[in-house]
């Protein structure tokens, strides 16, 4: 008999993809959804990639105690995704911040009341160097929440930490995989994920210049596999795992790569970080990216790759298929 997952997030760009991972693997997943409407076509994007015998799905919001108790009935897994990703600064951080702190909270009491084994919890590099100097740095590195980094990375540094502490001598397991920026093909005709906006602007000439902007990056099969990987390894409870190049790469790299497959519309100037700070008075997106500009982090993830098997997909293929899939 398959043991039985619930994954938060299903309908979402990367919870697709690790629903399609843990369906091949022969695991039972119920994926949480807020609205009923998004069931039939996550159901049918998950069909072209694997078979959905054992995919059913259980009404549950993150702001909402209801659902939850009969979310992780019989699940041996949890495998937490669902966050709010947008880079431009809402209006109150606040809007960020509350769904992805009370929820991951609700998400990890819930599986400790059903006696879930493990849980695996989606953070992001974001917390784990945001607010840092250029430099090195690995899963013992935390964002300075202090800093002005952004409501997206305080949302998840500050969800990560309170999973910890909800997790904190308990029986059940934990494990945290930080992604880096994530590319590579979605599944579904509803797409979502700051990345593929980001590369649905560039080959559509929406992005009329290149930030300084550069990131540990990864391919979004790399991070299904990660975290599937992570329910069952061995070695891997109580760990972060940096999913995430060693080494940065830059947006002026993507646009390079996307150029020489076609995308005339891709922009090839750089964009003076000054002008980007002075938009960023005005314009939420611009100030988003403000606490970026600049930067150069790398990544200690030598873990990912002993604990957790790790087998990186070529970043420029995974920008290749992204924009391919996006035309098609």
């Amino acid at each position: 008999m398959s043991e039985r997952v619930l994954l938060t997030g299903i309908t979402g760009y990367i919870g697709q993809h690790c629903a399609a991972e843990l369906l091949r693997q022969g695991f039972e997943v119920v994926g949480t959804i807020r609205s009923r409407s998004k069931a039939d076509a996550t159901m049918a994007a998950l069909a072209r990639a694997a078979s959905v015998e054992r995919l059913s799905f259980a009404d549950a919001d993150l702001l909402s105690d209801d659902g939850w108790a009969d979310a992780t009935q019989g699940c041996s897994f949890v495998v937490h995704v669902a966050s709010p990703f947008v880079m431009a600064e809402p209006k109150d951080e606040i809007e960020l911040i509350a769904p992805a702190v009370e929820g991951t909270k609700r998400v990890v009491a819930a599986a400790q009341r059903a006696g879930v084994k493990r849980l695996v919890l989606t953070s992001s590099t974001f917390a784990v160097v945001a607010g840092k100097d250029n430099g090195t740095y690995g899963p013992d590195s935390w964002s300075d929440t202090g800093a002005a980094i952004g409501a997206y990375a305080k949302s998840k540094t500050l969800a990560e930490r309170a999973a910890w502490q909800a997790a904190e001598g308990g029986t059940m397991e934990m494990v945290v995989i930080n992604p880096g920026a994530v590319f590579g093909p979605s599944l579904g005709a509803t797409i979502d994920g700051q990345s593929v906006a980001m590369i649905t602007n560039m080959i559509a000439g929406k992005m009329p210049m290149i930030p300084d902007v550069a990131m540990g990056m990864i391919d979004v099969r790399d991070v299904a596999r990660l975290h599937v990987k992570a329910l069952t390894a061995a070695g891997a409870a109580g760990k972060r795992f940096i999913a995430a190049s060693a080494e940065p790469v830059d947006m002026a790299t993507v646009a390079r790569v996307l150029r020489s497959e076609g995308y005339s519309k891709v922009p090839s100037r750089r964009a003076p970080s000054v002008l980007l700070r002075v938009m960023g008075l005005f314009d939420r997106e611009a100030r988003g990216l403000g606490p970026f500009l600049g930067k150069k982090a790398a990544f200690d993830n030598r873990a990912t790759f002993e604990l957790l098997d790790w087998k990186p997909t070529p970043i420029e293929a995974s920008f290749k298929e992204m924009a391919q899939a996006l035309v098609d």
